[in-house]
């Protein structure tokens, strides 16, 4: 039986758009869906009621055919596929659920060119998205048409995208992201702490604030990795423990590491109760959102939950570590972006270093 639904989306620019996925079901299982997105609610509905219409008239068209596929339908179909969208990170899933959501998605497989793909970065572009943001949109296209004709038989020009690069470089549509070196400066972290400390006192409150954030700061562990931890993954003899599924841009399951957990990092873990199977059985979003809220608070400007990992590397690096000692730790195996992205040294740091070698001399 063919039916339709109507989701409504608002864009980043506030403007509504307004999602028809019509579906074939037999025997519980989807066999057919096609989605399109509109700007009025109304198109919508009439696209939807059309489309069923033909369907029960004519049956569901061939999947491959590309008269009838429009971008959409292709990008609905990685997204679903459990070898491919179903496995993508959370970063690529977003952006391809964005894709289908835009009027791009609209456009038939046939009839798409170069100047689709510009014309999309420009309407991002003109919402106040970035342009290293809108790369991503670039390339996780780009992975979606040249996926076409080798696993699902769709022959298409999976040139478009790349025709389009160059373009979108010049008109500085598209780019790579700044380098972020934000760290606690002054007595930020004094004051956060502090603030954390009277959040978690409250008695309707049971996320240990102040533990996660030193402990995020001395084990360089991303919040969704401090929030995995297992008790049974604690390898005590070595004071390490095990990080499953640590994010790796080539190997997206199955990246476990060893990690050390150095300083008082240890004592931190030992100090948590042993309950739950997890170490830290906490939301990251609700750790991270308890964080934002104090850190606005107080008024401090530009620091993110993230930023704490990199003052963790850079604590080492500052204590003497050397690059390939800290990515033991960080979990990085390549040392080019540990430096670029993640360390940052205070010039201070530096002065002492220098001092505490001229005294040694």
């Amino acid at each position: 039986m063919a039916y339709y639904s109507i989701e409504k989306r608002v864009r980043a620019d506030g403007i509504p758009r307004y999602r028809c996925t019509v579906l074939v079901k037999e025997n519980s299982k989807i066999t057919y869906r096609e989605t399109r997105t509109f700007s009025k609610q109304q198109i919508a509905k009439t696209w939807g009621i059309n489309q069923v219409s033909q369907i029960e008239q004519f049956g569901f068209p061939q999947k491959n055919d590309l008269t009838k596929l429009n971008l959409g339908d292709l990008l609905s179909k990685y997204q679903s596929d459990p070898n491919l969208g179903e496995k993508a990170g959370r970063t690529k899933k977003y952006v391809i659920q964005l894709l289908i959501d835009s009027d791009i998605a609209n456009i038939k497989l046939s009839e798409l060119k170069t100047h689709h793909i510009v014309e999309h970065c420009r309407l991002r572009a003109i919402g106040g998205t970035s342009p290293a943001t809108i790369s991503h949109d670039i390339s996780y296209l780009r992975s979606v048409l040249e996926a076409a004709k080798p696993i699902y038989g769709i022959e298409i020009d999976d040139t478009v995208v790349k025709d389009a690069r160059p373009l979108l470089i010049q008109m500085n549509l598209i780019g790579k992201s700044q380098r972020r070196t934000r760290r606690p400066i002054n007595n930020e972290l004094e004051l956060l702490v502090k603030k954390l400390k009277e959040r978690q006192s409250h008695q309707s409150a049971h996320i240990p604030f102040v533990d996660i954030l030193n402990f995020s700061i001395l084990s360089c562990m991303r919040i969704g990795e401090v929030c995995s931890l297992r008790w049974e993954d604690v390898d005590y003899n070595q004071r390490a423990i095990l990080v499953r599924n640590r994010k790796d841009p080539r190997k997206k399951i199955g990246n476990h590491m060893l990690v050390p957990l150095l300083g008082m990092s240890w004592d931190i873990l030992q100090t948590q109760s042993k309950d739950n199977d997890l170490i830290f059985p906490y939301n990251p979003r609700s750790v991270t959102a308890g964080f934002q809220r104090v850190r606005n608070e107080l008024g401090i400007q530009d620091l993110r939950y993230h930023d704490l990992r990199r003052e963790g590397a850079s604590r080492l690096l500052e204590q003497g570590f050397s690059i390939e000692e800290v990515a033991q730790v960080t979990g990085h195996k390549n040392l080019q972006t540990l430096w670029n992205i993640y360390i940052s040294l205070f010039p201070n740091s530096l002065h002492n270093k220098f001092e505490k070698l001229n005294r040694g001399s």
